[in-house]
């Protein structure tokens, strides 16, 4: 099945789908869920103002305040130091996880939640196994992303290098380097980078990284469209210890072909 470009990166970012699912209290301290918002047309940003809820809190996660302007962006000579030192940082950190096993919490456009497991190895490998009630896998192999649907059993293929995932599934990056950042900042919850890009058909899109201020593990991130409206994935629990089985991540193409 062919789709545009504006189709495609609407349906990955979707898909990185819905379901009106509930946040168990158990990861209320654990999974700081962002809201669903574009990015603002101010040029100053106020930081992420997540606090985590008290013990015994009952209900979602936290939401920390959506970044709503570019405070942080490169002037006009460039990032200062202490901004290209955490950009090369999280290069490393990003390079470093070779494989992972974990949790995901999805935000969509409408505010609707979803999650499932998240599968990923190094080069380019990703899966995320979405729960009940939603019907979506999405399959990463190293060359394309699929995504399925299970319940109408169809299946879209798009090439993995025009979607946003090619940047965290890299076997090595250099954010600098390699990507258009646009943002570097951080507070004592989350250091940030902003990365942009524009496509002849797809237009502008943005990826927000967000990691731990102190141990830069990665915690979520952020996909908005041309349009302005955010995807937002939010990761826990994750194992760097385990190899996720291979098969997880083969595609069927013959399927296409049916």
């Amino acid at each position: 099945m062919t789709r545009t470009l504006p189709k495609l990166c609407a349906v990955v970012t979707t898909c990185l789908v819905a379901g009106l699912i509930a946040i168990p209290a158990a990861l209320a301290q654990s999974v700081p869920l962002p809201k669903p918002a574009p990015f603002a047309k101010s040029s100053k940003m106020k930081m992420a103002q997540a606090r985590p809820v008290p013990p015994g809190a009952v209900g979602e996660p936290a939401l920390p305040s959506r970044p709503n302007g570019m405070a942080g962006t490169a002037a006009a000579g460039g990032f200062d130091a202490g901004q290209r030192a955490l950009a090369d940082k999280i290069s490393a950190y990003l390079s470093g996880m070779r494989q992972a096993t974990g949790r995901f919490v999805q935000v969509g456009p409408d505010g609707r939640k979803t999650q499932g497991d998240l599968y990923l190895m190094k080069p380019g490998k990703l899966r995320f196994e979405y729960e009940d009630p939603s019907p979506t896998q999405l399959i990463a192999d190293g060359t394309s992303v699929v995504v399925r649907d299970r319940r109408l059993a169809t299946q879209d293929l798009y090439p993995l290098g025009q979607t946003p995932l090619r940047f965290l599934l890299a076997d090595k990056i250099d954010l600098l380097r390699d990507t258009n950042v646009v943002g570097i900042y951080s507070d004592d919850i989350f250091s940030t980078m902003v990365i942009e890009e524009k496509q002849a058909l797809g237009g502008k899109h943005k990826l927000m990284l967000m990691f731990d201020a102190k141990d830069l593990t990665l915690k979520q991130w952020t996909v908005t469209d041309p349009q302005g409206f955010d995807t937002t994935v939010a990761v826990y629990n994750l194992d760097q210890s385990k190899k996720p089985d291979p098969s997880l991540f083969k595609i069927n193409y013959e399927r296409m072909l049916q």
